[in-house]
């Protein structure tokens, strides 16, 4: 428990810092959630995501869809997938993409709904 070095200055109780500080979560994992919204930051991701929304994609197609060459199609894919953000499957030398859970689609559902208040 850490000393109250400046009572004046603060309406929390020592209580509540001692609350506080076990229930924020540690630095690593902080380190980690901002690591996983950076992969958010770059709308050609973002993009990718929505695209995969709707069905499984190979690369050919999001690539055509979005308007981008295989290369950076593939590229960006592969940061998705390092982030868990999407999986894939292969069918013979093709490789399919989809989301990597519903967790994908609520955090793109949830971003929209609070650019869109």
């Amino acid at each position: 428990m850490k000393e109250n070095k400046n009572p004046e200055y603060l309406a929390l109780t020592q209580e509540d810092i001692d609350r506080l500080e076990r229930e924020t979560p540690s630095d690593e994992e902080l380190y980690d959630l901002a690591e996983l919204y950076k992969v958010f930051g770059d709308s050609t991701r973002v993009r990718i995501l929505y695209a995969l929304l709707e069905s499984e994609m190979c690369v050919g197609d999001m690539a055509q869809l979005l308007g981008l060459t295989p290369t950076a199609c593939s590229h960006q894919l592969r940061v998705l997938k390092n982030s868990k953000l999407v999986r894939f499957r292969r069918e013979g030398k093709i490789m399919f993409y989809s989301l990597a859970d519903e967790h994908v689609r609520s955090i793109l559902a949830l971003g929209m709904e609070h650019i869109l208040e």
